[in-house]
């Protein structure tokens, strides 16, 4: 392993930013404490409420822990049309839930400057990219202020352009993921992605910056599994979904195992973006005419998503889950960590065993 990344860590095992509530302080502290590397989610959220959270984790370990950011959206917005169509798709959802739906235009930057300016004045071990790089300027003072920078690719060239940048290290992360898919531009026609041995083993070859994996993981032995792929450490978010200290609704967290949601898939319902969820209704009936339009998607449907919540209807809700979600186990964050860690222990000492004999 980087002697960089190692040193963040006890073990090679990252709890993933899950944006929208999950990845909250109480689950990031436990997860350091334990001797994995804890993130924050700084997406959706205001600088303000980043830095609120970012102060009661320094309350809860002294350990290293990181914060993930979401690149601002360049290019042109989404097509209006294309936008007001959906919005009119999506009629019926707002009437049954009892809510308008919001305003498109909110904003496409997510606050990425007000963020940034907050975690270089007063610094945090590890920061990580999400839907694009920053550019070389941003990751040098990120450096000068000693600060680990990890860009999230789903490609070899998304990694050498991370390399090129002066990221630290990336973040591989295959189309088995739950959530959103981390690609630096969202082309309807680029297909659904790569997997991740697949992609682990092309970004090895491609880069001499540390990677982690994600995307599926839910085991130690498929930790070792990456590592043996090239990967140096590993990085997992439906896995820690379902632990008490996770922020996720609860009915997020009992969707996880329940034979109603036997599947998932990518879709651009919720969001406009590609992200991997648990299969309902509001996938179903309004993915197909979901446009390539994030962040506008994501702003229209918040609020029949936060409806759908109180109501206590999962399926209006954005479920996000990892290919490998039927494997997650209930239990408490830290634990969940040593249990990982004597797993990849076991799978590393078979392995070696193997080769000797």
């Amino acid at each position: 392993m980087s002697t960089a990344l190692n040193d963040l860590s006890r073990y090679p095992i990252v709890q993933a930013p899950m944006a929208g509530g999950a990845s909250c302080p109480q689950l990031v502290g436990a997860v350091c404490e334990a001797g994995g590397l804890g993130f924050l989610a700084g997406g959706y959220k205001t600088a303000g409420g980043m830095y609120q959270e970012i102060k009661q984790v320094r309350g809860l370990t002294g350990q290293p822990f990181g914060v993930n950011l979401f690149m601002p959206q360049s290019g042109q917005p989404a097509d209006p049309a294309a936008v007001e169509m959906y919005g009119h798709q999506l009629a019926g959802e707002a009437t049954w839930y009892d809510t308008a739906l919001g305003d498109a235009d909110s904003g496409r930057d997510d606050a990425f400057d007000a963020k940034v300016a907050i975690l270089l004045e007063d610094p945090v071990p590890v920061v990580s990219f999400t839907f694009g790089c920053p550019g070389r300027d941003t990751l040098q003072a990120f450096a000068r202020a000693g600060t680990f920078t990890v860009v999230t690719v789903t490609s070899a060239e998304e990694a050498q352009a991370a390399q090129r940048a002066g990221a630290d290290a990336v973040c591989a992360q295959g189309v088995e993921a739950g959530g959103h898919q981390g690609t630096h531009r969202d082309d309807p026609e680029a297909g659904d992605g790569t997997g991740l041995l697949t992609l682990v083993t092309q970004v090895r070859e491609a880069v001499q910056l540390p990677i982690v994996a994600t995307g599926g993981l839910m085991r130690g032995a498929q930790i070792a599994a990456v590592l043996a792929a090239g990967a140096d450490a590993a990085q997992l978010g439906t896995a820690f979904l379902v632990t008490p200290e996770s922020g996720a609704h609860p009915l997020h967290k009992r969707a996880m195992t329940q034979p109603l949601f036997a599947r998932t898939e990518l879709t651009r319902a919720f969001s406009g973006r590609p992200a991997r969820g648990l299969v309902n209704r509001f996938m179903r009936e309004h993915g197909p005419y979901a446009p390539a339009a994030y962040p506008e998607v994501h702003h229209l449907t918040a609020p029949l998503r936060k409806a759908a919540a109180t109501a206590g209807d999962a399926q209006g809700m954005a479920l996000w889950a990892g290919q490998g979600h039927r494997l997650a186990r209930e239990l408490p964050a830290g634990q969940l960590v040593e249990v990982l860690a004597a797993e990849l222990d076991t799978a590393l000492s078979a392995l070696a065993q193997r080769n000797v004999t």
